[in-house]
């Protein structure tokens, strides 16, 4: 039996603050007991992507039933369909019947890309292309989504812009920026710094292996010297994607312009303590007036963590579980 849906977040007592948060949830979440099936589908532009179905011992997707819900995972900048919260997330679904699937973002799976593109937080077009698969694939299946941070700003704009048309029965956005100049400028200021250190570190890493490939698409000298990843932004993710400049992706990508079309039960889980993530760019007006969104803002959780402790001792991780279990509610009626 499941137990009652948990509304507030209590952080556990030894990781109370934004940074312990954040950085236990990085390292404690355990990385195990899931299996994957990994298949590559190919995009209409020529390239492909990797679609990860998770497989949780004692819910396999063979016994859920081919009418379970199938639950689509979006992951976060510089994740993968495999990271730790990817995990966590996969076993909670599968604890409420729903078949989990993650999709990797084009360089994110560890296949070298065709084309000389990437993935960014406004990039719906392979999203889509999965969902709208999956829902050919599996007819008799409801689906629902859940994004992560950068995956959750292009889940609520991929929703945004379906409206009523879309797939997706319900969907949970975790850590999810709405206005991602703002969260730029933030996650850029204190000791924030170290997040979008590494972060940057990672992309100029993955650039660096491509670089005779998208000279002529964009400045990659100067995304490989950037000191930022508003700076990374300029010289290569906006070029590289049509984009006029940092400024332009920012505007054009923020989930906070597709808010007042989502069409379906939306969960918004959020702490306004998040280290990434600029507290005065939540759209509080615009949220109230869609009866669709339900927000779910907490003071404590960090980015991408809430961890709490079990009352039998243990770590909880509220947002998988409060995910997990709100979807199931949508799709079978509450």
């Amino acid at each position: 039996m499941v137990a009652p849906l948990s509304e507030t977040f209590d952080p556990h007592p030894l990781l109370r603050g934004p940074h312990r948060q954040t950085l236990a949830a990085r390292f404690l979440r355990p990385e195990t007991g899931v299996a994957f099936r990994r298949e590559q589908w190919e995009t209409p532009d020529g390239d492909a992507v990797e679609v990860d179905f998770a497989d949780v011992p004692g819910a396999e997707w063979s016994t859920l039933g081919d009418e379970a819900p199938i639950g689509l995972l979006l992951h976060g900048l510089e994740g993968c369909a495999r990271t730790s919260y990817a995990h966590q997330s996969y076993k909670e679904f599968a604890a409420v019947g729903i078949r989990p699937v993650g999709l990797n973002f084009r360089t994110c799976g560890g296949r070298p890309p065709s084309l000389p593109r990437a993935y960014h937080a406004g990039e719906t077009t392979d999203p889509r292309m999965v969902v709208e698969r999956l829902r050919d694939r599996f007819p008799d299946a409801p689906l629902v989504a859940i994004g992560f941070s950068l995956g959750g700003n292009v889940l609520l704009k991929m929703l945004g812009e379906w409206g009523e048309s879309t797939p997706i029965s319900a969907a949970v956005s975790v850590s999810a920026p709405f206005d991602l100049g703002r969260c730029v400028q933030r996650i850029e200021s204190g000791f924030s710094r170290v997040y979008s250190a590494y972060l940057r570190r990672r992309l100029q890493s993955k650039l660096a292996l491509r670089r005779d490939e998208l000279r002529e698409h964009a400045n990659v000298d100067g995304a490989l010297q950037a000191r930022t990843l508003r700076g990374f932004d300029e010289h290569l993710t906006a070029p590289l994607h049509g984009f006029e400049g940092a400024d332009d992706y920012y505007r054009r990508s923020s989930s906070t312009g597709f808010l007042e079309h989502i069409a379906v039960p939306t969960l918004l889980l959020r702490s306004t303590d998040d280290p990434f993530l600029a507290e005065d760019d939540i759209p509080h007006d615009v949220i109230a007036g869609n009866p669709a969104l339900e927000p779910r803002f907490s003071l404590r959780g960090g980015h991408v963590a809430f961890v709490g402790r079990r009352a039998e001792g243990g770590l909880t991780y509220w947002a998988e579980e409060t995910a997990a279990r709100w979807l199931a509610g949508v799709v079978r009626g509450r």
